[in-house]
């Protein structure tokens, strides 16, 4: 994988701490996605000039994730939409729409 690509694989409790670590360095926030894969695969990837770093995590089912909205106050976007599409417990949302983010015909029609 060339170096401005990295892909690091990390525990939810490491998840605001090394958010905070790439805020400090000047890291943008570039999106946080989510697949189903054995639970869930949340990718939050990050750019500085470039340089791409992706911190993945995998949560079970009722695992409770942290918002990293203290950190990146737009994050709020993604984490409502993980949460209602999926139904991946995310806590903590600076802005939070309670579920009802988008309007589906079907509750977290991902999960």
């Amino acid at each position: 994988m060339p170096d401005n690509q990295i892909i690091e694989t990390v525990e939810r409790t490491q998840l605001f701490e090394k958010t905070t670590a790439l805020a400090e360095q000047g890291y943008r926030l570039v999106q946080i996605c989510c697949t189903r894969k054995d639970g869930y695969e949340l990718s939050y990837s990050f750019d500085l000039a470039y340089r791409f770093v992706n911190l993945r995590l995998h949560v079970s089912d009722g695992e409770e994730v942290g918002s990293i909205g203290a950190i990146y106050p737009y994050a709020f976007l993604y984490e409502n939409e993980i949460r209602d599409l999926f139904g991946v417990e995310i806590v903590n949302i600076n802005v939070d729409f309670g579920g009802n983010f988008y309007k589906t015909s079907v509750k977290t029609p991902f999960k």
